[in-house]
């Protein structure tokens, strides 16, 4: 249920049920007098009787306790309104805050910026409702500290730096212990999967995202401690990993489109995914967005290249090589 991964910091495996990435890593930090949680689950049953199993098993107290969230995504907030007390400060970027604060107006935004890339209408309907960010997200009222890039946070014997890394969600932040080499990844860089970099409504994330994986490299670290699966010991060589991923990710879109002009979700219908269904049809409509989001970040990222370019057509947008 939980190990001590450093001292006095613990790894509490958090289940994500019916879910491919399996767990969220939630981190427990003792001090000499209060206790400090990095990421916290879903706001559901299964994740919520094992983070208070663990918590008294750690002896934790919740009313000493306060929260650093990496990112937005309900896997790691979800479980926040529940475990903060009224003495409990929650830090977490201005960007991502806004988010869990209000999940139901972003919601909103992304079905629109969806339908214009030739989501379908009828899947667009069940998103919301079976999508696990909406449906397991934070409830109740929450009072958020925001950080920024270079704030400094103590707790025990250990000083982090706050490294915002937009690219997975708009502020998404890590935290680095310079003395210890010392990595709390979230979701910036993973071990055995890749993180999702999705686009939906502006930007050019994985432009930002490739950025701030050159921005971690520089940094000298010996142990990364992510938000899901395995730790990582060796950086410096994931990121170079998962760079090459996207690198090919944007090979596989050029040659979809040699074929002919397409949305973004017909790219994404083309693309190969790791996802254990026979066919597209057969996705979950979660993963459907997943998959989608990603073709729309990596044709944005051509698109500022030069090497892709999109036109509208019926008020969706078409994208061909240039």
């Amino acid at each position: 249920m939980y190990k001590e991964v450093l001292p006095n910091i613990f790894l509490i495996e958090i289940p994500l049920p019916n879910n491919p990435l399996k767990a969220l890593n939630s981190y427990i930090i003792k001090g000499q007098e209060r206790y400090f949680m990095i990421d916290t689950g879903m706001n559901r049953r299964e994740c919520s009787e094992v983070m208070y199993t663990a918590l008294k098993k750690l002896n934790v107290q919740l009313d000493k306790t306060d929260f650093f969230i990496t990112h937005m995504h309900s896997d790691h907030c979800g479980l926040v309104g529940s475990l903060a007390t009224d003495t409990s400060k929650i830090f977490c970027s201005y960007p991502d805050a806004e988010v869990i604060l209000e999940p139901a107006a972003r919601g909103e935004e992304l079905l629109a910026g969806a339908r214009g890339y030739g989501f379908p209408e009828d899947e667009l309907q069940n998103v919301l409702e079976r999508h696990p960010g909406f449906k397991y997200a934070s409830q109740g009222e929450i009072k958020i500290d925001y950080v920024q890039d270079g704030d400094n946070i103590e707790i025990g014997d250990y000083h982090f730096q706050c490294v915002v890394t937009p690219g997975h969600t708009d502020g998404h932040t890590c935290l680095y212990e310079p003395d210890k080499k010392v990595l709390v990844s979230g979701d910036h860089i993973l071990d055995d999967i890749t993180p999702n970099i999705s686009l939906f409504i502006s930007g050019n994330p994985l432009a930002d995202y490739l950025a701030n994986l050159e921005k971690v490299s520089q940094l000298d670290i010996e142990l990364t401690l992510p938000g899901h699966r395995n730790l990582i010991y060796d950086v410096k060589k994931r990121i170079a990993e998962l760079k090459q991923h996207h690198q090919e990710r944007n090979a596989e879109i050029l040659a979809i489109l040699r074929r002919g002009r397409a949305t973004a979700y017909q790219v994404a219908t083309q693309m190969s995914w790791d996802i254990d269904c026979p066919t597209w049809e057969e996705y979950p409509t979660p993963q459907k967005w997943f998959a989608s989001g990603e073709a729309i970040a990596h044709l944005r990222y051509l698109e500022g290249l030069g090497q892709v370019r999109k036109e509208l057509s019926d008020g969706i947008k078409v994208f061909s090589l240039s």
